[in-house]
């Protein structure tokens, strides 16, 4: 029995060869709608971000609409619309750990680095993120530094860990 003829996908009208990894992971869900997180991590892996014309890239090769995709990738705090700095604060701002002083965490590192949460430094070197939680009510309050769990956190700790990442570029031992 002959194998069917294997049909190469077309290059991405802008020549970037990223989206052929990318249309492999969205030929491995079958293009189902309902695969629409792991689609997203997959484009965030390969780009790094998701930018407005990769998610409207996903939005049709999903068959599913700009809106939904735009609220999936703007719900999850995994996911990023812009590309991060060369650290990355992720401040989780749940109950517990608001309530164990959050809020002044993020005023005190907004303060030191010149931008909000949301933003990055005008030098690219910190990114600062707020989460709804990171599931680590127990060491409030908590922060993702680098993909490092860093609990138990003071404006003193936090400070310094920004100032560390400012100064020399190094990782932060947590």
């Amino acid at each position: 029995m002959a194998n069917p003829p294997t049909v190469q996908s077309p290059a991405h009208p802008s020549g970037d060869n990223r989206f052929k990894l990318l249309d492999r992971a969205i030929t491995k869900h079958h293009g189902r709608g309902d695969a629409l997180i792991e689609v997203l991590h997959a484009a965030q892996e390969i780009f790094g971000f998701l930018e407005d014309d990769l998610m409207i890239y996903v939005a049709r090769a999903l068959k599913r609409p700009l809106s939904q995709v735009y609220g999936v990738a703007t719900f999850y705090h995994f996911f990023r619309l812009k590309p991060n700095g060369e650290h990355v604060f992720v401040l989780c701002m749940g109950t517990a750990c608001y309530v164990k002083g959050a809020a002044a965490i993020q005023d005190a590192v907004e303060h030191r680095c010149g931008a909000k949460f949301g933003e990055t430094t005008e030098d690219n070197k910190v990114s600062l993120i707020s989460a709804r939680c990171v599931g680590s009510c127990g060491l409030a309050p908590v922060a993702v530094l680098d993909n490092a769990v860093a609990g138990k956190l003071t404006t003193e700790s936090a400070v310094g860990k920004v100032d560390a990442w400012k100064r020399s570029g190094e990782e932060v031992a947590v």
